[in-house]
């Protein structure tokens, strides 16, 4: 799916030099430079997607696109996450993100449930039902696993962590290992509540997730 992304903006205005008595048009702006993107991924998620606390241009979803670009593959990545957005929440807004007309959803979600000890068969559903809406549209999916702090117990954190493969394996789609490997609990790479990266804990999660994101990439370049 081709796209033409207008990337810069020109406001139209007439100049007037002078040459002695007489007076001539300046030459018309160049025409604006465009790029030609194959498809479109939307990144969908909480804060950790949103990227709170740093600028939009440090976010996760911004810092892939860049990489994507450098590396050639021309896709856009639009940030379609909501801070303190739950499963539920997102499975809520399925026909929003829709009209976003993603070729591929990254889909990070589940911290928050976690965080407020939601039953974790309630997370699993919600999640499943979000894959299989997208599935349904004919989207390439990459879920983010998650993982949960151990205060809530063993049980919990594990039934948590097995959310995610489960779902992968049972709906056939790409699954990225823990995007906050190598992040988490690293003081040098968190914001000073020890929960949202920092700009360089961005480039980390873009590390790790973007051979997960190619080969979603390379499965719609082969539709």
């Amino acid at each position: 799916m081709k796209r033409l992304i207008t990337i810069a903006t020109f406001s139209f205005f007439i100049a007037l030099t002078f040459h002695g008595c007489g007076e001539e048009l300046a030459p018309p702006p160049p025409e604006p430079q465009t790029l030609d993107y194959e498809g479109t991924i939307v990144a969908v998620g909480d804060s950790l997607t949103e990227g709170l606390g740093v600028e939009e241009e440090l976010a996760y979803p911004a810092v892939l696109a860049k990489k994507l670009q450098n590396l050639g593959y021309p896709y856009q990545v639009v940030n379609a996450g909501i801070s303190g957005e739950t499963s539920s929440g997102t499975l809520g807004r399925i026909k929003w993100i829709l009209k976003l007309n993603p070729d591929i959803v990254i889909l990070v979600i589940g911290a928050n449930d976690g965080f407020r000890g939601i039953d974790p068969g309630l997370i699993k559903t919600n999640i499943h039902q979000i894959v299989k809406e997208l599935k349904d549209k004919d989207l390439i999916i990459v879920l983010g696993a998650m993982q949960i702090v151990r205060n809530l117990g063993k049980d919990y954190t594990t039934a948590f962590a097995n959310i995610y493969p489960e779902i992968a394996r049972s709906e056939n789609i790409i699954l990225t290992p823990f995007f906050l490997n190598g992040v988490a609990a690293n003081q040098k790479l968190n914001q000073a509540d020890g929960i949202h990266p920092t700009a360089e804990g961005y480039q980390v999660i873009v590390d790790n997730i973007t051979p997960s994101v190619v080969e979603a990439i390379n499965t719609h370049r082969q539709k």
